[in-house]
């Protein structure tokens, strides 16, 4: 009961913080925490749940930042018109990738969702339509509503908080649904869950898609914020390693693990680069490579672990004094 009042208030919180905090900076770093939320989430349904660590998905999110812009330049549609495109294609690529890969098993899996990952963006940096190196750009002032491009983050702040509610939700479904307990069988081990009549393969690709579409419309969110995209923003591998490291921050495999490491990661991220001026790419990898280190030496579950460690720890003080003060009182009133 304490756990769903705590992500009450956090929802609250959420929602009401750019109307709140006035500074732009303050609600650009709201928006973009909700934005890494959807990417991470979407990346916890294979990583976390299913236990595939993907050190590839820049390929999902690229595919839908690219989507986005392409119907524009070529068409001169409203980018967000690109974001269903993104999702096809980002479902078809993932069980392109997935279909050969899930047969590796540990870190071949992960190396090998690496070399795709720089196979699409090698392919992007050359690809005229996609703008090749150089990239896209979205519209240059806003034609209607539809383009979704405001000078202001608040817009932002809820279009993506409402596409999270709905990410979490479908989560929420997934854990309880006949899906959830096989990929959880499947995290344990593929042996095990093969034993236990687990369709494994098609159930990864299952999780792989779902996956795959969540992140396409990050990517699509986040060229229709940014309205600009080249291979390295779209496609790099960096990408790919915040969606991990948020999660297994917050917490792989729980439903609130990867919007917590976003709260987390992304204000920290956002000041150094601000602090310290321009991108920031090489002092982002230190503190990436920093955070992995504490986790995996400290604490590997995440935050989530150490809140499930701390309300059990209360949990069992409070059936031992409820135990003791049962003894005492019938101590008391033995004749």
């Amino acid at each position: 009961m304490k756990q769903w009042l705590l992500v009450l208030v956090a929802c609250i919180v959420i929602a009401a913080w750019p109307l709140v905090v006035q500074d732009v900076f303050l609600q650009r770093i709201g928006a973009l925490v909700l934005l890494a939320a959807i990417s991470a989430s979407a990346w916890n349904l294979l990583g976390g749940y299913a236990g595939q660590v993907s050190v590839g998905h820049a390929v999902y999110f690229g595919i839908g930042a690219y989507s986005s812009l392409v119907v524009y330049t070529r068409l001169g549609w409203p980018p967000i018109a690109g974001a269903p495109l993104g999702v096809v294609v980002s479902m078809v690529a993932g069980a392109a990738v997935g279909t050969p890969t899930f047969r590796l098993r540990g870190h071949y899996f992960s190396m090998a969702t690496i070399a795709a990952a720089e196979l699409f963006r090698i392919l992007a940096a050359n690809w005229p339509l996609l703008g090749a190196a150089v990239g896209l750009m979205g519209p240059p002032v806003p034609r209607t509503a539809w383009d979704l491009s405001f000078i202001s983050p608040i817009p932002y702040h809820y279009l993506f908080l409402a596409v999270l509610m709905l990410l979490l939700g479908l989560t929420w479904l997934m854990q309880r649904s006949r899906m959830g307990y096989y990929l959880a069988a499947i995290r344990g081990g593929d042996r095990a869950a093969r034993s236990l009549g687990v369709p494994v393969l098609r159930y990864k690709l299952y999780a792989l898609l779902l996956s795959a579409a969540f992140t396409s419309v990050a990517g699509s969110l986040y060229a229709v914020m940014v309205g600009f995209i080249d291979p390295d923003s779209a496609l790099g591998i960096l990408i790919s390693v915040k969606m991990l490291i948020i999660a297994a921050l917050g917490g792989a495999g729980t439903l609130f693990g990867p919007l917590v490491g976003a709260i987390i990661l992304i204000p920290l991220e956002e000041t150094t680069n601000a602090v310290f001026g321009g991108g920031g790419t090489g002092l982002t990898f230190i503190v990436y490579g920093a955070i992995i280190l504490l986790v995996a030496r400290f604490q590997p579950g995440g935050i989530a672990a150490i809140w499930q460690a701390i309300t059990t720890r209360r949990a069992s003080r409070e059936t031992a004094r409820m135990a003791s003060d049962e003894t005492t009182r019938r101590t008391i009133h033995v004749p």
